[in-house]
C-alpha cells in the first residue's frame, strides 16, 4: 500500500492504471476508520481492480464552533485498517494541498443543500461537494462508494457529479448497524454509557415509521410527531424529522411510492444522523436494515 501527499503525484498514478485498462475505485473518508468505512472499501475491493481512499478532514465543511479540531483522529491505526482492507493506495493531503492560496471556487448543489442538515450546519454541504469535486479531479476514479447512512450527502453528490458531466459511478451502500441498531459512526466515540443508551431511541423511532409505513399508514404528519415524541422522551435534542422524497428530499403530504425518513439529533455533544429507505428503496439498500 502506497501513501501519496501530492496531488499532482495521485493524479499522475491514477491516469497511468486507467492507461493501463485498470478501474479505479475511490472511497474518500476522514479517518476515524469504523466497520462502515471498512464495509466500502471491502465492496469497492472486490468489484475493481485498484482501490485509494483518501485521508483528509476536510476543513470547509465544519461549521464555527464545530468539532473540527476534535474530531477522532488516528492516522496510524487508520492506515493499518485500510491495509488490512486492501487499499492500494492512500491520498493523504495536507490542508494545503488541497485549499491552496487564493482558492476561490467553491461548488454548490442548489435546492439540496439547504434543507435537512443544510438548514442546521450552513455552508456543510458546500465544504462536501467542493472537496469531493477536488478529490474526484485528483483520483480520476471509475467509481465512488459512499455509506448511505449520509443519505442527503449521497443525494447531493450524485446531483452534483451529474450536472458537471463527471463519468464516475457515485455507488450508495448500505449502513452498517451495530447489534443495538444504532448506525456506526466516527462521532459515536464522544457517547457516554448512558449517551448510547438514549442514543438507540433515534434508530427505534425510524422504524417505527418504517414498519406504520409498512403496516399502511401513508401520512407523515403524526409519524413525524410520534417519531419525535419518542427521541425527546429518550432525552435527545431532535434537531428535525422528515420523510421525504428520495431523490427532490421535498417533505410528502402522502406515502405513495418509495419515501426515505430521516433524522438528526443530539445526544450530549455528539451530533447522530440515520435514516431509513422506504418501499422500492429498502430492497435498493438490503432489506430490512433493523435485525429482529
Amino acid at each position: 500500500m502506497r501513501v501519496l501527499e501530492a496531488s499532482r503525484e495521485m493524479t499522475k498514478v491514477s491516469l497511468d492504471l486507467r492507461a493501463k485498462g485498470k478501474t479505479v475505485a475511490f472511497v474518500p473518508t476522514m479517518g476515524a476508520l469504523h466497520r462502515g468505512h471498512i464495509s466500502l472499501l471491502e465492496r469497492a475491493k472486490g468489484e475493481n481492480n485498484v482501490l485509494v481512499m483518501s485521508l483528509f478532514v476536510n476543513p470547509t465543511q465544519f461549521a464555527p464552533g464545530e468539532d473540527y479540531e476534535a474530531y477522532p483522529r488516528d492516522r496510524e491505526g487508520d492506515l493499518r485498517k485500510a491495509q488490512e482492507a486492501g487499499v492500494d493506495l492512500v491520498f493523504a493531503p495536507t490542508v494545503e494541498e488541497m485549499y491552496p492560496p487564493g482558492d476561490k471556487t467553491p461548488v454548490r448543489v442548489e435546492g439540496l443543500s439547504e434543507k435537512l442538515c443544510g438548514a442546521f450546519r450552513r455552508g456543510h454541504f458546500q465544504g462536501v461537494t467542493t472537496v469531493v469535486a477536488t478529490l474526484f479531479e485528483i483520483v480520476q476514479p471509475h467509481r465512488a462508494y459512499f455509506g448511505k447512512k449520509d443519505y442527503q450527502q449521497w443525494v447531493i453528490l450524485r446531483r452534483m457529479t451529474a450536472d458537471l458531466g463527471m463519468e464516475i459511478e457515485v455507488i450508495g451502500c448500505p449502513t452498517v448497524r451495530d447489534p443495538d441498531g444504532l448506525a456506526t459512526s466516527s462521532r459515536n466515540a464522544y457517547l457516554s454509557e448512558v449517551g448510547r443508551a438514549q442514543a438507540r431511541a433515534l434508530p427505534q423511532a425510524l422504524r417505527g415509521i418504517q414498519e406504520a409505513v409498512r403496516g399502511g399508514d401513508s401520512t407523515p404528519a403524526p409519524l413525524v410527531a410520534e417519531a419525535r415524541r419518542l427521541m425527546e422522551e429518550a432525552g435527545l435534542q431532535v434537531e428535525y424529522v422528515a420523510l421525504v422524497h428520495p431523490e427532490t428530499l421535498e417533505d410528502l403530504e402522502k406515502v405513495e411510492g418509495p419515501a426515505v425518513a430521516l433524522a438528526a439529533v443530539w445526544c450530549g455533544r455528539a451530533r447522530l444522523i440515520d435514516n431509513v429507505e422506504l418501499g422500492e428503496g429498502e430492497k435498493e439498500s438490503g432489506g430490512d436494515v433493523f435485525e429482529k
